[in-house]
This record gives C-alpha cells, structure tokens and sequence, in this order.
C-alpha cells in the first residue's frame, strides 16, 4: 500500500528517485501513465495487469470508454528501476502533468501520483477545506 507525500526532484536527465518507502513494490517494474487532475498514475506492475482485466470489460461500443481508453493507455510507459530506484519520466507525461523540477509524490493506496509541486500544493489548499466540511457519505460504507 502506498501511503504519505515526498517531495524529490527530477535531476538533469528527467529522473525521479522513487521514495524509499515504494520501491520495494515497484522494483518488479512498473506502469506510468496520465492520470486526473494532471498529473501523473505509477502502478506496479502486477497491480496494472489486473486492472488491465476489468478495462477489457469496458463496452467497444461506447464512444466515452474508447476515448478514455486510448487517452489513458497511449501515454502509458513500462520501466523497472535501475539500482538506485530511479525511473525516467518521458518528455510527453512531464508536458501532461507540467512537471519541472520540484515534484510531488503521493501515496493513493494502490498506486502513487506525481505532481508538479506548487500544482500538488494548489489541488491540496483548494481540497482540504471540502474534506474537512464535507458531510455527504463519498465512499458507500466508509465516509
């Protein structure tokens, strides 16, 4: 499970050193592609598979799961890290998610996102207020 918010930096040649918290469940490789919200989805590999399994059961016949799908899909990246946790990021997901170099990196549970830091810290400031007022159950059963 991928939890907590680091904050590292591309270096010189687009890499991101993954958080040493994650990488013991992404060093059997990973998947990287766009995500909401501008920025960037990593899953493990394994996680990525079997979320490939439901999105074969998405409708070939509706026009929105095709868009999403390739949209989702063509900007999705393999990679396994080197030997110090670093993955590159491809010139195309950094322009999607306008990464420069100070990033954010956060845990969602079965994945983690990579922000543009002041991106992260905008989203955050903008959310934090409706999370803590919010009153409606969002999750069915938990909140």
């Amino acid at each position: 499970m991928f939890l907590g918010t680091y904050e590292p930096r591309l270096d010189d040649k687009s890499r991101l050193i993954l958080p040493a918290k994650y990488r013991d469940q992404l060093q059997a490789g990973l998947v990287m592609t766009r995500g909401q919200e501008h920025c960037l989805y990593v899953f493990p590999l394994a996680e990525f598979e079997g979320m490939q399994e439901q999105l074969r059961q998405a409708p070939l016949t509706s026009k929105e799961a095709r868009s999403y799908l390739r949209v989702f899909l063509s900007g999705a990246v393999d990679e396994i890290p080197d030997k110090q946790g670093r993955v590159t990021i491809p010139s195309s997901l950094r322009t999607y998610a306008g990464l420069e170099r100070e990033l954010a990196v956060i845990g969602t549970g079965n994945r983690i996102e990579i922000w543009d830091q002041a991106a992260w810290n905008a989203y955050l400031t903008d959310q934090e207020s409706a999370f803590a007022d919010r009153e409606d159950e969002v999750i069915p059963g938990l909140f």
